[in-house]
């Protein structure tokens, strides 16, 4: 059985890495980070979206940005079928 995450890319997800930052809700004049990593679909962000609904439903603290970087780990290209497989000495 083939790996998630490879079969995740075979469908066109990229490895993608928001950087979040959010006020304390305590201290609402202070910003943390928080680095979210997935595999999604770009340029829509289906589960980045997701992930920052559930955030600004179920979080106490209240977002102030998102940085996001995005990258298809496998391009149709660099796969191909081989058709012996063996050891050379």
């Amino acid at each position: 059985m083939a790996d998630r995450a490879f079969l995740k890319q075979m469908e066109g997800y990229g490895l993608t890495t928001a950087k979040i930052h959010y006020h304390l809700p305590d201290q609402p004049s202070l910003l943390q980070i928080y680095v979210w990593q997935e595999y999604d679909l770009a340029p829509r962000f289906p589960e980045l979206k997701g992930f920052l609904d559930f955030w600004a439903r179920q979080i106490e603290g209240r977002l102030h940005s998102v940085v996001v970087a995005h990258s298809r780990l496998i391009a149709p290209m660099e796969l191909r079928n081989a058709t012996l497989v063996g050891a050379i000495h």
